[in-house]
């Protein structure tokens, strides 16, 4: 497993989590650990350093020893609120974002998007059939033109990152590994995996 000190990776944590019938996602437990920490020791070992984007329970998050950040706009405006925030106040030229809700994420993510990023400014995962643009691979110059269209009212991120010239990375071989743990019949699948 390769390790990018270019890239700083953050867990984004930051949601109303409705279909978890808006508990925390990131803090709901599998296999005994909360989501978030399963997708951080996954990443971890691929970046420099891991942060957490989140807005309730922060206590929690900053219990794992990981700088926390919260959305600068208000009312949970989706990830690319967190995603802003994180390239506004950490230090670095990439960040490499995952959401909590993806505990499988291959060990070469971070790797296989470096590699395959071109001149682009953002990479995102395809899964082979989907698209996860909130698995991707941004650089900081981003946060302005990202900044405009959050206050245009725009969410969407897969037009954000198409607008701004990025390109999807496909990850045929590991379609498991993109799975989301979105509700409870999602996690008692994923129990005992």
């Amino acid at each position: 497993m390769r390790r990018l000190s270019e890239v700083k990776g953050v867990v984004l944590a930051g949601g109303r989590a409705t279909r978890m019938g808006g508990q925390d996602k990131g803090l709901v437990a599998l296999n005994g650990l909360p989501l978030f920490q399963h997708v951080i020791r996954r990443l971890a070992p691929q970046v420099s350093e891991v942060a957490i984007s989140a807005n309730r329970n922060i206590d929690i998050y900053q219990s794992v020893g990981m700088r926390v950040v919260r959305d600068s706009l208000p009312d949970y405006p989706g990830p690319l609120a967190g995603i802003l925030s994180a390239m506004q106040v950490l230090k670095s030229e990439w960040f490499l974002f995952c959401p909590c809700d993806t505990p499988n994420i291959p060990e070469d993510l971070a790797a296989r998007l470096w590699d395959t990023r071109g001149q682009s400014p953002a990479v995102w995962v395809n899964d082979g059939q989907r698209d996860h643009p909130t698995i991707a691979l941004v650089h900081k110059k981003l946060a302005p033109p990202l900044q405009n269209y959050l206050a245009a009212g725009e969410r969407r991120v897969m037009v954000f990152l198409r607008e701004a010239g990025g390109h999807a990375v496909v990850f045929a071989d590991r379609m498991d590994s993109f799975i989301n743990v979105n509700s409870p019949q999602d996690l008692a699948q994923w129990e005992g995996r």
